[in-house]
């Protein structure tokens, strides 16, 4: 249950998920976060009249008393988040709109580079490692200028070749998540790369593995398992790459309670370029389509990951990722209050419950043409006392449409 609170009422626990300003007018680093000292509570008090919280996401209140620390001693980090040192703030240039060409274009060249590289590994070849850069800057400058377009295309877009499809939407989640949480610029290439790499030694894996159906047998798991130190072999054999790239790519498996592989590492130990290699894998997976399960809509998986913080996945950077990718993602397919069915095309960086959508089917189920834009930041209206809302998003597939003709 979400709800408006005044400062003065606040109390250590609650997650704040929205201010009464841009979080960009405040010193705090991340949109999103649990009330856990007094540090936290001043901050507020001196920038917000009143905040918004989610009820549903705060754990109880006395799990979080504020937080002392002796005189002169240090704290440790209890996230990878605490580990970035250096931040950059980005601003949307340009309008989704006026991206997507742009955008396209990136998206089109980085399928034409990575189905080579496949190829290339096929036949026992050396990757092209400057084609694989010049590809992965040119997504992530579409990112920095409007992270919506390329994510749009991302989640719109679908191929035959699970591995490329998966390798191309992770590559652009973990882009994005990094411009989010403000990292440098040549940081945001190097996850460019991970994503796309990271996973390259699933080519080397028996035909029709990754296609089975049915449950997999012990040797079976231990054989995809392999593609990890497949993926990190590979690498290593490949010039002109980020040297630190074939180490970060044996972490996406590893899990925060160890209970992941190779290494088994914990927490702290899988880093944060690993930390946000395995949450993105991991939500990507959940919302496509795949030989053993069906695609969940953006809002379950994020459900799903939400329940997983602290045992598989680092919690402050779930909160983050949740706060990142949105209540209603861009590509979400979404049933209005009205009953018609939308796609949301952008989100609202200060108020998450408001993106842009685009109708494309009435409440009967027939298509809207010419398709209607809605910014529901602007509260536009369906009758005279009808605010358009969103009601719900939908699972993939349950609506005969295919959104992807709109855009691609």
């Amino acid at each position: 249950m979400k709800k408006e609170v005044p400062v003065e009422q606040l109390q250590f626990g609650m997650y704040v998920f929205e201010l009464d300003r841009p979080w960009t007018d405040t010193p705090f680093k991340f949109q999103g976060f649990v009330l856990e000292d007094e540090e936290q509570l001043a901050m507020l008090k001196k920038y917000c009249r009143k905040v918004y919280v989610d009820q549903d996401k705060a754990p109880e209140p006395d799990r979080f008393p504020p937080k002392t620390v002796p005189p002169g001693t240090k704290p440790k980090p209890d996230s990878v988040l605490e580990t970035i040192t250096r931040r950059v703030a980005y601003e949307e240039k340009v309008s989704v709109d006026k991206e997507l060409p742009a955008a396209r274009t990136a998206q089109a060249r980085t399928e034409v580079v990575l189905k080579d590289v496949f190829s290339t590994i096929r036949v026992g070849k050396v990757i092209d490692a400057p084609r694989v850069r010049e590809a992965v800057t040119s997504m992530t400058d579409s990112v920095v200028r409007n992270p919506d377009a390329m994510l749009l295309l991302s989640k719109l877009k679908e191929k035959s070749d699970l591995t490329l499809d998966r390798a191309l939407g992770v590559s652009i989640y973990m882009i994005t998540f990094g411009r989010y949480l403000q990292l440098p610029r040549e940081q945001l290439d190097l996850l460019g790369m991970l994503g796309l790499l990271q996973d390259v030694g699933k080519v080397r894996l028996p035909a029709g593995l990754l296609e089975k159906k049915d449950q997999l047998t012990e040797e079976e798991q231990k054989l995809c398992r392999s593609h990890v130190e497949e993926s990190v072999a590979i690498l290593k054999e490949t010039t002109g790459l980020p040297r630190e790239l074939p180490a970060l790519a044996a972490l996406h498996h590893e899990r925060y309670d160890g209970s992941g592989y190779p290494a088994g590492l914990r927490g702290p130990e899988i880093g944060l370029f690993g930390s946000i290699a395995g949450l993105v894998d991991c939500f990507d997976a959940l919302t496509r389509q795949r030989p053993y399960a069906e695609a969940l809509s953006p809002s379950n998986a994020l459900s799903k990951i939400y329940d997983w913080r602290d045992t598989q996945f680092d919690g402050a950077l779930v909160q983050q990722i949740i706060q990142c990718i949105g209540i209603y993602p861009v590509g979400a397919t979404v049933e209005m209050n009205t009953g018609e069915v939308g796609i949301v095309i952008a989100q609202n960086l200060v108020r998450r419950l408001q993106p842009r959508v685009m109708l494309v089917l009435d409440r009967k189920g027939n298509p809207i043409r010419p398709q209607k834009i809605l910014d529901l930041v602007k509260e536009p209206k369906a009758g005279p006392d009808l605010p358009y809302r969103i009601k719900r998003t939908l699972e993939k597939g349950s609506v005969a449409i295919d959104a992807a003709e709109f855009f691609l």
